[in-house]
């Protein structure tokens, strides 16, 4: 079976990705992704914290009233536990790139312009194939309107895309009110493609101490179908790389959005639960299921199971909700 996947334009040997999580801190663990079967890592993210928390400690450092700095740095999260920094993460890239052959993609987590015009082009200097932008924004602000909202998004594209010549991936949230339009927009803007979805933080109570609960679950299988939906129903609408990051337990899922129109599926939470070299094994399922249903690549079933390509489009809309709920009387 042709396993060859194409993403933003780079060349895959595979459409399964790991997804930008802290397995990738380590150079050994990466090789140990490409010999699994990788077709591409998205490095673990460098957050706009970072760089303004270094840029401040740099300051106060050259500042005479460093008083002063020391006291904003306050307003900053505590990351000394990071393990890298902006300079060790450059260089990361530089060790992974001459470590092996499979797309080595940046990530930038943040929500202001700060700092990611010039990282982004360090990234790009450091060897990245490609770049991941994760505009991590809760509108909590009830003044601000969803035009602000989505300018912001589109304004940050726009600068990364004037600064790098290397591709440029958005991994989106699922919360715009138009989400076909702002795809096509963010398109506009420069974007290369698209990945479906971000998972935002959303808090737990913990009621016996009364305090916020900071931890944080894996992704489950059931958590599919939003971006598949979009994905179903944006394939061949929005001239874009399309990615899939949410729920991806097994070669199940893989499938699935490929079904739907994926280019390439990213996972984190499998490999967590599972190890590295479970890779191997969804990459083997993928191919088992492909010879089975007759398929010698990718291509020949991609986005077969979308919105274009169904024989009753209204599945997706409003039409098929009234029939489920019919069934259910």
């Amino acid at each position: 079976m042709k396993m060859h996947a194409k993403y933003m334009g780079l060349d895959l040997n595979s459409p399964i990705i790991v997804s930008a999580c802290t397995l990738s801190e380590q150079t050994d663990n990466i090789v140990r992704m490409e010999d699994n079967g990788a077709g591409a890592v998205v490095l673990f993210s460098l957050f706009e914290e970072q760089i303004r928390h270094e840029e401040a400690k740099f300051k106060s450092v050259m500042s005479e009233t460093s008083y002063a700095f020391a006291e904003a740095l306050d307003y900053f999260p505590d990351l000394d536990e990071f393990n890298m920094g902006t300079d060790e993460y450059l260089e990361h890239i530089r060790k992974a790139k001459e470590r092996v052959n499979i797309p080595i993609i940046g990530s930038l987590n943040g929500i202001t312009n700060e700092g990611w015009i010039d990282y982004s082009k360090m990234m790009e200097q450091a060897g990245a194939d490609a770049i991941e932008i994760n505009i991590f924004f809760i509108p909590g602000d009830i003044t601000m309107s969803t035009s602000e909202v989505e300018h912001r998004y589109l304004n940050i594209i726009s600068n990364i895309k004037q600064t790098v010549k290397i591709p440029v991936a958005v991994k989106l949230n699922p919360y715009f009110s138009a989400m076909g339009n702002m795809s096509l927009r963010m398109k506009n803007a420069g974007a290369d493609g698209l990945v479906f979805f971000n998972r935002f933080y959303q808090p737990d109570f913990d009621i016996n101490e009364l305090v916020l609960k900071t931890d944080l679950h894996y992704s489950e299988s059931s958590e599919i179908r939003l971006p598949l939906l979009w994905i179903a129903l944006l394939y061949n609408k929005v001239k874009l790389s399309l990615a899939a990051t949410t729920g991806v337990q097994s070669a199940v899922e893989v499938i699935k959005y490929i079904l739907a129109g994926a280019d390439v599926v990213m996972t984190a939470s499998s490999l967590y639960k599972n190890g590295i070299p479970y890779l191997k094994t969804m990459n083997k399922e993928l191919q088992d299921w492909m010879y089975m249903m007759g398929f010698d690549n990718l291509e020949a079933f991609r986005g077969s199971m979308s919105q274009q390509n169904i024989s009753d489009p209204t599945a997706y809309e409003r039409a098929n909700y009234i029939k489920i709920l019919d069934k259910a009387k």
